[in-house]
This record gives C-alpha cells, structure tokens and sequence, in this order.
C-alpha cells in the first residue's frame, strides 16, 4: 500500500513537473519565441527588398553622366552660331583682341586657332605655338572666348607694312580644317596697320590667356 502511493506520489511529482515545462515553453514560444519569429520574417523581407532594390549612382557618377551628355550635345563654333567682334588695344601695343560669344542654344567647341584674313593679305597669318591651352574651349550658351592678333612689330622692325579696313574670320574642325562659315568683324573707321610679323593666339577661355602674347 505505501509503495503503490509512493508510486502514485512520484507520478504526479513527474507530472506536475512536466506541466510547469510545458508552462515555461509555451510563456518562452509566446514571449520571446514570437518577437525572434517576428524578427526572422522582418529580415528575410529586408533580404527580399535589397534584392530588389535598384542600386544608387553616387554623385560624382551622377554628375560625370551630366557632364558627358553636355559634352556629346555640343557642337562646333563657327560663324552661323557665334558673334565675332574685333577691338584694337592700347596694350599690350599694336595688338587687336578678338572676342566670340557662342549665340546658339547649346554648348560650341572653339578649336585651335583663328585664321585672320586681311583685306588684300596673301596668307593667313601664323599661330604663336607656345600660346596652345591644355585644353579645347568650350563655350557654353552666351559665353565668350578670345584670341589676339598681334598686327605689326613694336619696334617697327616688319615690313611690307598697310592699313587694313576689313577682316574675314575663319573657324576649323578638331582636325584643323577650315569651316565655311565664317566671321566677319567690323574694324575702325580708319583700319588697322599690319605688316609681315602679323601673328595670332590660340583661342583661349579666358582674356587674360589671350592678350599676354
């Protein structure tokens, strides 16, 4: 008899002790156990998202894209797009500042040099080499460019020297060939003197850059 309820005593000790884990692992499933399930879901819909997700240019990426489609909008410059003008200096001396403003509707390439024809020259007068910029000018929308043409030595020293009332202004392409539109300034009432030292810049994006040849 006292066996049997030390049997009977101990199955309900097992019992009771079985339904507290069970207890402990329904309060765990409930609790903890549904905010890490909770968890798990979130991170495997974050995975879900970043996988789908379209990969963001950063801004230099960004602003190098803008900046090759200006370029590959661009044109050349030339005389259907440009304005020309033509002012003599008082320094540096005997020296004539050429200035273009790009009057299209996009971007314009002023390449190499201006070939400067003067009423009854012969030649187009040579570039001054040393005066090459780094890099090509690139006139934006109403934006200006300049060369300068140096008309005759200072010192008096050229010859086959004459006043010139009319100038022709040639553009080229990237190759150097010349382009049949082109610029035609007015000059002083009275002309300006020139002799066989006649020489120019290249185009330069600042006047600065122009004018210290």
């Amino acid at each position: 008899m006292s066996g049997t309820r030390l049997s009977r005593t101990r199955l309900l000790a097992v019992a009771a002790t079985a339904a507290v884990a069970t207890l402990s692992l329904t309060a765990f499933t409930d609790g903890s156990g549904a905010r890490a399930e909770g968890a798990s879901v979130s991170s495997h819909e974050g995975a879900k998202s970043l996988a789908g997700a379209k990969p963001v240019a950063n801004a230099s990426a960004v602003s190098a894209n803008s900046k090759a489609g200006t370029n590959r909008a661009a044109v050349t410059c030339q005389g259907s797009n440009t304005k020309t003008t033509a002012a003599p200096l008082a320094r540096p001396l005997n020296h004539m500042l050429l200035t273009v403003t790009n009057t299209g509707s996009k971007p314009c390439y002023l390449y190499n040099y201006p070939a400067v024809q003067f009423e009854a020259a012969q030649s187009v007068p040579p570039v001054i080499k040393e005066s090459k910029p780094q890099a090509v000018v690139t006139l934006a929308p109403g934006e200006s460019g300049y060369a300068s043409v140096n008309l005759s030595a200072a010192d008096g020293s050229g010859s086959n020297g004459y006043t010139a009332k009319s100038l022709t202004v040639y553009f080229s392409d990237r190759d150097g060939e010349s382009l049949s539109s082109a610029a035609h300034p007015s000059l002083p009432a009275k002309g300006v003197y020139i002799d066989d030292s006649i020489k120019v810049t290249y185009w330069q994006q600042d006047l600065d850059d122009a004018i210290i040849w």
